[in-house]
C-alpha cells in the first residue's frame, strides 16, 4: 500500500501555504490524507475560520474515496445531482464535491492520497494545492 509520508505531507502544507501567500489569497486550511482517506497532517491558517477543517478534509477525503479529483466530482454532481447525493450517503456525508480536492499519485500512477485546501475560491484553492503537491515530487489531478 503507498501513501503520503509526513515529510511530503508537510512539504505539500507548507507550499501550499507559500503559494497563496503569493496570489494573495485569503487564509488557507490544508488537509493531507493518506490513500484511505485517513488524515495524515492539517494546518489553519491564522485568521481561516474554525470550520474549515470539516471542509478541507471533505474534498481531501472525497477524492480518495471516489477516485475522482474535486473538479470531476463537481462535474458529476452538476449532471447527476442524485448520484452524487446518494454516494455522499453511502460515505456518511464526508465528500465536498468542488475543486480543492486533489487526487495525489505518485511516479507510478498509484494513487497515495489526496489534498483539500479551502479558504478562497474553489479554483484557486486548487492551483495553490497543485503547488505543494508538485514541490512534494508528487502528481495532482485537480
Amino acid at each position: 500500500m503507498a501513501s503520503i509520508s509526513l515529510r511530503k505531507a508537510r512539504t505539500i502544507i507548507r507550499k501550499t501555504l507559500q503559494k497563496g501567500h503569493e496570489m494573495g489569497l485569503k487564509p488557507l486550511s490544508v488537509v493531507v490524507v493518506d490513500d484511505g482517506g485517513h488524515v495524515i497532517a492539517f494546518e489553519r491558517e491564522d485568521g481561516a475560520p474554525p470550520g474549515r477543517f470539516a471542509i478541507a478534509n471533505g474534498k481531501a477525503a472525497g477524492v480518495v474515496l471516489t477516485g475522482m479529483p474535486g473538479s470531476a466530482m463537481m462535474a458529476r454532481a452538476e449532471a447527476q445531482g442524485y448520484f452524487m447525493t446518494a454516494l455522499n450517503g453511502a460515505y456518511g456525508g464526508r465528500l465536498v464535491p468542488v475543486p480543492g480536492g486533489i487526487l495525489v499519485r505518485d511516479g507510478r500512477g498509484r494513487v497515495v492520497g489526496g489534498v483539500g485546501v479551502t479558504g478562497d475560491a474553489s479554483d484557486n484553492d486548487a492551483l495553490a494545492g497543485m503547488a505543494g503537491i508538485e514541490a512534494a515530487g508528487l502528481h495532482g489531478e485537480p
